[in-house]
């Protein structure tokens, strides 16, 4: 006499093979956008702040929809920025996420280099680019790139858009014209936080820089935008850059 097989081990046996049999269904883009689902539901612990500082900037980054950020290199200004936003994104607070930044002055357009918009753009966007990616997980970054959730925007594209519902960033700020920084803060609509990150010290034109501008305005005006201002003591990416920074502000380069 045969071996009894209850139905119970017969159905779990027949849901196994069935489970074989279509395990592979799905296309590699499916994976990866279930693996960036996943990723952008992780639970991440707040950004935390290494100085008093960088305190004073997340909480102006969490009351206000407009804040400016000045100082020199690694200070974390452009770091905290994009893992903020890449956090109002993942909350789903905002739609999407626009990178921008002037050309740097080289005499060379962006035309001139191959690819797409994006594809020239990205290099000069990368140190924004990594910090999202970061927190928000590659996979949950590629999805939100293809469906234009994030937006990289040259300035010789801007005029005429308008957004609402966006974390902005403006990158390099110091480099842009009064001309492009008007352009800059006329787009933006309801919705949205703006971050404006530069060091004036830094500027390459030879004309007046926008960011300086923008300040003179919110001084002048008492205009309700915070303007947090690093300095050479809150440089926390490495001693090596400190000293740098230091020997160069103290040669007047």
């Amino acid at each position: 006499m045969g071996k009894h097989v209850s139905s119970k081990s017969f159905n779990n046996k027949c849901l196994g093979k069935k489970r074989r049999r279509h395990a592979q269904p799905f296309e590699t883009a499916e994976i990866i956008e279930f693996q960036g689902k996943f990723e952008t539901e992780r639970v991440l612990p707040p950004i935390k702040a290494l100085n008093p500082t960088q305190a004073s900037y997340l909480d102006a980054l969490r009351v206000s929809p407009q804040v400016i950020v000045l100082g020199p290199a690694g200070t974390g200004k452009t770091w905290i920025a994009a893992t903020h936003a890449a956090d109002l994104y993942r909350n789903r607070k905002i739609d999407k996420i626009i990178l921008t930044r002037p050309n740097v002055p080289c005499g060379r357009s962006l035309g001139y280099f191959p690819g797409t918009i994006e594809d020239k753009f990205a290099p000069w966007a990368a140190p924004v680019i990594e910090a999202i990616k970061e927190r928000m997980g590659k996979a949950a970054y590629e999805i939100a790139l293809k469906n234009g959730d994030i937006e990289l925007l040259p300035f010789e594209v801007m005029r005429g858009r308008s957004w609402k519902n966006a974390f902005v960033l403006l990158d390099e700020a110091q480099n842009s014209t009064v001309t492009e920084i008007k352009t800059f803060l006329t787009r933006i609509g309801e919705n949205c936080t703006v971050v404006i990150n530069g060091d004036v010290s830094q500027c390459d034109l030879e004309q007046a820089s926008g960011l300086a501008t923008a300040i003179h305005l919110i001084k002048s005006q008492m205009l309700p935008v915070p303007v947090i201002q690093f300095t050479r003591d809150d440089i926390v990416r490495s001693g090596t850059c400190a000293m740098w920074v230091r020997a160069f502000d103290e040669a007047s380069l």
